[in-house]
């Protein structure tokens, strides 16, 4: 076995002497499609303070809620009217706080949404920027313009919606209004003093309550270039993540977001922040988790990697290396409520997955923090085939294609029917299909060659083992279409291997250890094993090995 002279640290917890957050498993719960408390078809807060213990008994280390406060719903909460309150159809304040108690008291931690790039038009805000003149101090705190042509009558620039269309509607007076999303969600103008300190008191408000930390929705957004330049193309959507547009991924947006480093450091107790951030490179994306900015950014490039050795390989080595640069943590994740499941992705069906199988084993014996989005660890696939009527997501009404809503079907916990005990009610409002009586928690609980089962397994080894979480990676070499790499800790000691197999036929790697964990059959001996197609073994390396 010859190793790669090329080691790639993480910056784990050896790094900067602690953090909780720089190694943690972090779930993601969707709350309207997590479970239902008052038979309504939509998921609420006390549904998930009732599911505490299996989120405990999974093995996670913290929460992450999706927007739960008062909202039209026009883009499922993400269009905000009141950041210091809780939408009735997910409960009250006070359930928000049961629920962070005795998430605490469970040794789970919470982090929340915040949306600082827009608001509902209904906010209080918007409203009164409605009702006031072109000018007014009320308009100045979104962003409002003339448009051009005669009269007015274009639009201020060439910029489109993330959802498709023009990013500008206009009022009746005749001036125009930016949303980079919905027209529900018009953007504010981050260059008023005045919107700077109402999510400093919102991000108090909430700290306040005891929430240990915040995912920055569109945390790229915010700022944008002067004179509001137009980008000279069309198709921008395509352009999301590989280019830097004048409306994202601007330079000034870092200094809103140390502002915000330097509030969350003034509390006790390791307060974090996560950027939802699409940047064009690993470097961009990196400047995100400056020491002085947020703690941890989404890794997109590996989402959206393809299920192929080498570009794998490239994304983690990557990643691992831009991380490093600034002290942060690199965070891996699979999926999430906004893009297909990944057991679709990487195929569907069975070959679909095993390779989800797979790559769990892969994802989680990668060093710094990794996401799981509600479902993945019951292997759910994407619903391809929902009901027209059901079919709400602003994304879809507005660019076509398929929308998000086959990935934000609720979950199945038990029963022989929809909606799987989602609920008291009759239905879920968005419908589960029948196949998925096979997938349910209560199912798969009893299988041990579960997916449940594979990721409770993984969970408690990665919570075990000294060389997972924090420390370096060394890779191995392998034969043609595999990953070989071996995790040493912080503190030295025991070891942990990872291969796996993203090859169409079956491999033969090292295994200079004893075997831990499986995401399928395969065969060891002589000091390799045989790994099929798709498959991922991890192995135990003594101190002395």
């Amino acid at each position: 076995m010859s190793e790669d002279i090329l080691a790639v640290a993480s910056s784990g917890r050896a790094a900067e002497g602690g953090g909780w957050w720089r190694d943690a498993v972090i779930y993601q719960v969707y709350v309207r499609s997590f479970a239902d408390s008052d038979g309504d078809g939509v998921g609420d807060l006390p549904g998930v303070r009732s599911r505490l213990p299996y989120l405990a008994s999974l093995g996670v280390d913290a929460l992450w809620l999706t927007p739960f406060y008062v909202s039209p719903m026009a883009d499922f909460g993400y269009d905000v009217a009141d950041y210091r309150d809780v939408d009735p159809l997910f409960g009250t304040l006070d359930d928000a706080r049961a629920l962070i108690a005795e998430a605490h008291a469970r040794g789970l931690r919470i982090i929340v949404d915040v949306v600082p790039n827009h608001t509902s038009d209904r906010h209080a805000w918007f409203r009164a920027a409605l009702a006031a003149p072109p000018g007014s101090a009320e308009r100045a705190r979104y962003v409002f313009r003339d448009g051009r042509g005669p009269d007015g009558a274009d639009p201020p620039n060439d910029w489109e919606s993330v959802f498709g269309g023009p990013a500008w509607t206009r009022v009746p007076d005749g001036q125009w209004y930016l949303h980079l999303f919905a027209a529900e969600q018009p953007d504010l103008n981050w260059e008023n003093p005045e919107v700077h300190d109402e999510f400093a008191s919102i991000l108090r408000f909430w700290l306040d309550l005891g929430v240990d930390g915040f995912r920055v929705d569109v945390a790229h957004g915010m700022a944008k270039a002067p004179g509001l330049p137009d980008v000279g193309h069309g198709n921008q959507t395509e352009m999301l993540g590989t280019a830097v547009l004048p409306y994202f991924d601007q330079d000034p947006v870092h200094e809103i977001h140390r502002e915000w480093r330097r509030l969350l450091d003034t509390y006790g107790g390791e307060r974090i922040a996560v950027a939802e951030a699409w940047a064009p490179t690993p470097e961009r994306l990196a400047a995100y988790t400056r020491p002085d900015e947020l703690h941890q950014a989404f890794n997109f490039h590996y989402l959206t990697a393809p299920w192929d050795a080498a570009r794998m390989r490239e994304v983690i080595a990557e990643s691992l290396r831009t991380a490093d640069a600034v002290g942060a943590p690199a965070t891996w994740v699979l999926s999430n409520h906004d893009v297909k499941r990944h057991v679709t992705r990487y195929g569907g069906g069975e070959a679909g997955l095993r390779r989800a199988r797979a790559a769990a084993l892969l994802t989680l014996a990668l060093p710094g923090s990794s996401y799981v989005y509600q479902g993945e660890e019951l292997g759910l696939p994407e619903v391809l085939d929902l009901p027209e009527e059901f079919q709400q997501d602003p994304q879809r009404r507005r660019g076509g294609g398929d929308g998000r809503d086959g990935c934000r079907v609720p979950l199945p916990w038990d029963g022989e029917e929809p909606p799987f005990g989602f609920g008291a009610g009759p239905a879920s409002w968005l419908p589960m299909p029948t196949a998925w009586r096979d997938l349910t928690v209560a199912a798969q609980r009893g299988d041990p060659g579960s997916m449940l089962a594979l990721y409770r397994a993984a969970l408690r080894v990665r919570r075990d083992h000294p060389a997972l979480g924090g420390g370096r990676l060394r890779w191995l070499d392998g034969p043609p279409g595999t990953l070989s790499f071996v995790r040493t800790g912080t503190g030295g000691g025991r070891r942990l291997g990872c291969a796996v197999n993203l090859g169409e036929h079956a491999a033969r790697v090292p295994l200079p250890g004893t075997p831990l964990l499986a995401s399928g059959p395969y065969r060891a001996d002589g000091g390799t094993a045989e790994l099929p197609a798709d498959t991922a073994l991890w192995w135990d390396v003594p101190a002395d090995g």
